[in-house]
């Protein structure tokens, strides 16, 4: 249930705070004095689009927040789904605007996104202003009406996962066909190119040791030559190193007896010797392993020339790329193989999940055509009353050729207010007073079934008066039982005379400019408005007299 409603610097409004009860109240107030602007604001409450230019001129940032008593209402699931910390008894939904064009929206002091403000304020309130009317030519509509008389939400949901999970078998069964059939298309190609790429007996590494090889190959002769020298450098009799340094080393020995200091020298000489004769060794070895083989270098760039036609072929540049692809037409080799057991398979599932939608579909359209009976029942039963005593209603139900996501249904809701007329649908032919004493109908036929705390209606007496806007105004009195809220914005004074609280919008202009005010009036000052919503600006002592009489109601 709504309990306040807190408004700054939002189009004509500079602040307004107001509070509500339950019960059915109205709001009256002259046009153009801001009824509608408080309804905007409400609508930013629920998610509706923002806009820079609602801020009022003069200020940077407007504010819209709204207290709800949420204690009856079973929201805990929403609020733990979205993360959102759940008070029990309290809600306040808050959004504000900045001259910036940005737009920020809380659910208890937590920053949410208006996709959670629009679904939790959806639970909290409907307005129902006069476009809504033209729900009644929405099929969609009409069924949910039907759905939520027929309390067939548990069916439904089971439907609709059952419907989904068909659909989705059907789009993975159709990709099968497509991909089977593109796949045979391609299989001796895939299969040629895979048995090329088999016969090639790739291996990790292959062609970077390949190409070490080719040109060590390549160049067997000149590094065998470039080996030989050196080490004729180091062994040679005449001028070699080894044989010079021998000599030397053996020298400084024979001194060692004589004198000490050769004996240090003589050590590190050695040690050169070591080392230099187990270079020569190594590149003694190194020239023992050269070989100049033109059979091997061919077989090598054979190899080579292989692997870089295929890269070229494939558009790759390394051996473990043209791996992935010989791995990728293997495993779409397989896929064409086994396609036909895929395909079976869902044809299989598919067939099943239909045979089991069909069964919950004709369980939603049993229920829903015993809920189209007592839609019909209740809404005669309601519509004579409001001046219709020739009143026909009925809900034709069709069954629909294919299921579609809200079962195989078909609905439209038909409608005669004259005697003997032919039967047609609602939106077609009722006029603006008639399609507003349907749509109330229709809201209180469904107000307790959609369990929704506060209902603003926006004028939905449009086209009545008299006798028949006092019935109106009863039937939302009776919606406004049992613990839940109903706000009629009104100009019928036989509608305003019989809220439990009167609010009046208006204007007042100050220096500054013009604003809108809201405030809850009290028993004289109800009188006075209403005498002046019978009379006009002028009061009459009658129009007082039947303000009265009407109060007392």
């Amino acid at each position: 249930m709504l309990q306040s409603l807190y408004i700054q610097n939002y189009a004509l409004i500079d602040t307004l705070d107001i509070r509500f009860d339950s019960g059915f109240s109205v709001i009256t107030g002259e046009t153009g004095a801001g009824k509608s602007i408080i309804l905007g604001a409400i609508g930013l409450l629920l998610g509706q689009r923002a806009d820079s230019k609602s801020i009022k001129n003069g200020t940077n940032r407007c504010v819209v927040e709204a207290r709800f008593h949420i204690a009856e209402y079973h929201l805990e699931k929403f609020f733990e789904e979205n993360d959102l910390e759940y008070d029990g008894e309290e809600c306040i939904l808050r959004r504000e605007l900045l001259s910036s064009g940005k737009s920020r929206a809380f659910i208890n002091d937590t920053p949410a996104s208006l996709s959670q403000m629009k679904e939790l304020g959806e639970k909290l309130i409907d307005v129902h202003s006069q476009h809504q009317n033209l729900l009644l030519n929405k099929e969609g509509f009409q069924l949910n009406v039907i759905d939520l008389v027929a309390k067939d939400t548990s069916t439904l949901e089971d439907y609709k996962k059952i419907y989904f999970s068909y659909k989705d078998c059907c789009r993975k069964l159709e990709e099968a066909l497509e991909t089977a059939e593109k796949n045979r298309a391609d299989e001796d190609y895939i299969r040629f190119q895979l048995e090329q790429l088999e016969e090639a007996k790739l291996y990790d590494g292959e062609q970077e040791e390949l190409e070490q090889e080719a040109e060590l190959l390549t160049h067997a002769e000149e590094i065998k030559a470039g080996l030989y020298k050196t080490e004729e450098a180091f062994s040679s009799e005449e001028h070699g190193v080894l044989p010079i340094l021998k000599d030397a080393l053996n020298t400084l020995r024979g001194l060692n007896t004589i004198y000490s200091v050769t004996q240090e020298l003589s050590d590190r000489v050695e040690n050169c010797y070591i080392e230099l004769k187990d270079i020569q060794l190594e590149i003694d070895r190194q020239n023992e392993n050269i070989e100049f083989n033109p059979e091997r270098l061919e077989i090598v760039n054979e190899r080579l020339n292989l692997i870089y036609s295929l890269q070229q072929k494939h558009r790759v540049k390394t051996v473990n790329e043209l791996r992935d692809i010989t791995e990728s037409y293997r495993t779409r080799l397989n896929e064409i193989t086994s396609s036909d057991d895929l395909i079976a398979e869902l044809t299989n599932e598919k067939e099943k999940l239909y045979k089991q939608v069909i069964k919950l579909a004709s369980e939603l359209t049993k229920l829903r055509k015993s809920a189209a009976k007592e839609i019909e029942k209740q809404m005669q039963a309601r519509l004579i009353p409001l001046g219709m005593p020739n009143v026909q209603f009925k809900v034709e139900l069709t069954p629909d050729k294919e299921p579609d996501a809200n079962g195989m249904d078909k609905v439209a809701f038909l409608f005669s207010a004259n005697k003997n007329s032919t039967l047609q649908n609602v939106a077609a032919i009722a006029s603006g007073g008639e399609i507003a004493r349907v749509m109330l109908s229709i809201k209180a036929l469904i107000a307790g079934t959609m369990n929704l705390p506060t209902i603003i209606f926006d004028e939905i007496d449009t086209g009545v008066s008299g006798e028949i806007a006092e019935k109106m105004a009863r039937i939302m009195q009776e919606m406004g039982q049992n613990g839940r809220q109903v706000i009629s914005i009104t100009h019928l004074p036989q509608i305003a005379s019989l809220g439990s609280a009167h609010y009046k919008v208006y204007k007042k202009d100050n220096e500054t400019g013009t604003t809108s005010h809201i405030c809850r009036l009290t028993s004289e000052e109800r009188i006075e408005e209403i005498a002046h919503m019978l009379s006009g600006s002028i009061l009459t002592e009658a129009a007082i007299n039947n303000a009265r009489a009407l109060l007392k109601q």
